[in-house]
């Protein structure tokens, strides 16, 4: 295949002698066209598929200058609408009675689009059917409602839109809004001075070196306060205590009650006494104003 056929290595230099090029490539008769998609297709014959791009090539040009609107290298959407063009003539059959062009501008038109929606913004924009139907078709639909004033729509406008597109409302509201509204880099000078950028008055979420250490602290004078307080339990209550609240998995009432040979009720009774009796002690010793809600619970 000729470097004219394959333009993804080189998709924006040149693109004016490209354009001349591909012009220079004749068109298929339909009978010449289906004799080469049937010696690609039985033996997979190099020659026949390049005829077959080559012939094809201007086709894809005219579909990729129909999306220049998005700002993204004319060269580079020629080159993914190729790589389209070559998918479609791999699974091109030719015996199924229409030509060529019909069924490739389809693969053509979905790579060009799958292209443009990775590349023209940095976050994910068209994950789902109707995301991709309003992508390429809002702005269309707004100019032939005459409804190109920048802010938000009117409800009214959001109706007729999603009814023509037979979409929800507030994609239509998303999408807009989307494209009104452009990626920016966070390293843009905040001022035509260029002193400073806009990271720089992003505020940062994590807590202060202060913050950390007060709970720091309050954590250990918590954790000192349950110490002692479960100091002050005879050996049952502590052991119950702990089994049932302080493990990641309580143990259960069951295993206990085997454990220290008394029912299942009386279980719960010690472990019920023993919690407010630390309740309690804790409370006690924590000044009221520095008392957590855990104490309480």
């Amino acid at each position: 295949m000729t470097r004219v056929a394959m333009t993804k290595s080189d998709p924006n230099s040149n693109l004016g002698r490209y354009m001349r090029e591909i012009q220079q490539f004749p068109l298929l008769e339909p009978d010449e066209e289906l004799d080469l998609a049937r010696r690609f297709l039985g033996a997979d014959d190099p020659a026949a598929m390049h005829r077959l791009v080559t012939s094809h090539l201007r086709l894809v040009a005219r579909i990729a200058v129909g999306y220049r609107g998005y700002g993204l290298p004319l060269g580079e959407v020629i080159s993914e609408g190729n790589i389209g063009l070559l998918r479609a003539i791999r699974r091109f059959d030719p015996d199924k009675g229409y030509r060529l062009a019909t069924y490739s501008m389809w693969w053509i038109r979905a790579a060009i689009q799958e292209y443009i929606l990775h590349s023209w913004s940095l976050v994910k924009i068209g994950t789902t059917a109707a995301q991709k139907k309003l992508f390429f078709n809002l702005r269309k639909v707004k100019q032939q409602m005459s409804h190109l004033d920048s802010g938000d729509l009117s409800a009214e406008i959001i109706d007729r839109i999603a009814t023509k597109l037979d979409v929800p409302d507030y994609e239509v509201v998303n999408m807009d809004r989307r494209l009104s509204s452009p990626d920016r880099s966070l390293n843009v000078p905040i001022s035509v001075m260029g002193q400073g950028e806009w990271q720089d008055m992003l505020a940062d979420e994590g807590s202060d070196q202060e913050s950390v250490l007060a709970e720091q602290q309050h954590a250990g004078a918590l954790r000192n306060l349950l110490q002692k307080g479960i100091s002050t339990l005879n050996p049952r209550e502590q052991a119950i205590l702990t089994e049932r609240r302080l493990r990641d998995t309580p143990t259960t009432l069951e295993d206990l009650s085997q454990r220290f040979g008394i029912s299942r009720e009386r279980v719960r009774q010690i472990e019920a006494r023993a919690f407010e009796k630390l309740r309690l002690q804790m409370l006690a010793t924590l000044p009221a104003d520095q008392a957590p809600d855990t104490v309480y619970q």
